[in-house]
């Protein structure tokens, strides 16, 4: 799977990039032939510190997305992951149903 991380107006230190990291390759367990994972970090209002993660990643024929907001980029990585989650279960629930 390739993992792209893009921090939009500042730049993302190495401990976070890991995180992410981790993170997104964990949902490999729930469904192997995920092939591209996108993970976009942005500030939402810079002067209340409210940051938003993005995470889509591309499985054969569809294209999976989850964004959250929160007072920090690692929470928000770690709920959109668990969102992404129940969609690979669904995902992979309705592929073995056909």
């Amino acid at each position: 799977m390739n993992i792209k991380i893009t921090a939009r107006k500042f730049k993302a230190h190495q401990t976070l990039k890991d995180f992410i990291s981790d993170e997104v390759s964990s949902l490999q367990k729930f469904y192997d032939n995920i092939m591209n994972a996108e993970i976009i970090l942005s500030y939402i209002k810079p002067n209340k510190s409210v940051k938003n993660a993005e995470i889509i990643i591309q499985v054969p024929g569809q294209t999976l997305k989850a964004k959250e907001e929160s007072n920090d980029f690692s929470k928000s990585v770690a709920v959109s992951v668990n969102k992404l989650k129940s969609q690979l279960k669904k995902f992979k629930s309705k592929q073995i149903a056909h």
